[in-house]
Formats: C-alpha cells, sequence, structure tokens
C-alpha cells in the first residue's frame, strides 16, 4: 500500500471514529478534503452515509467533496 493510501486509511479511521473529540474529527475530514483525490472524494461521500456522525461533521464532508468537484473543472 502507498504512502498516501495509508494516510488516507489513518485520516477516514480517525474521521468515523465516535472515541475521539468532533474537533478532531473535523480536522481529519478537512485534510481528506485537501488531499483532493478521487479516493478523497469517494471517503467524504461514504461520510455523509454514516449517521453517527453529527450533522455538522457530514455538512463538512459534503463541503469537502463539492470542492473537489469543483477544483476539477
Amino acid at each position: 500500500m502507498t504512502e498516501e493510501a495509508n494516510k488516507l486509511q489513518k485520516l477516514v479511521a480517525i474521521a468515523t471514529d465516535l472515541g475521539v473529540s468532533s474537533e478532531i474529527r473535523t480536522q481529519a475530514i478537512t485534510q481528506l478534503g485537501r488531499i483532493s483525490t478521487q479516493a478523497s472524494l469517494v471517503a467524504l461521500l461514504d461520510m455523509v452515509a454514516i449517521e453517527t456522525l453529527t450533522w455538522e461533521e457530514r455538512m463538512l464532508a459534503i463541503k469537502q467533496a463539492e470542492k473537489i468537484l469543483k477544483s476539477g473543472r
């Protein structure tokens, strides 16, 4: 597995870990948006479907996914 894939996997694990504070999860979601790859886009969209995340976290994931889509234009 590549270094980027490992980083992505770690960020997804942090962003979806309810044992971690909401602030840390939010930072992980923002970092996923900054990676700006197809894999990070898919991960962000998958997070939107996770009902245990807060509404704010899910909306942030949507906004980060939107930024990735817009940057691809």
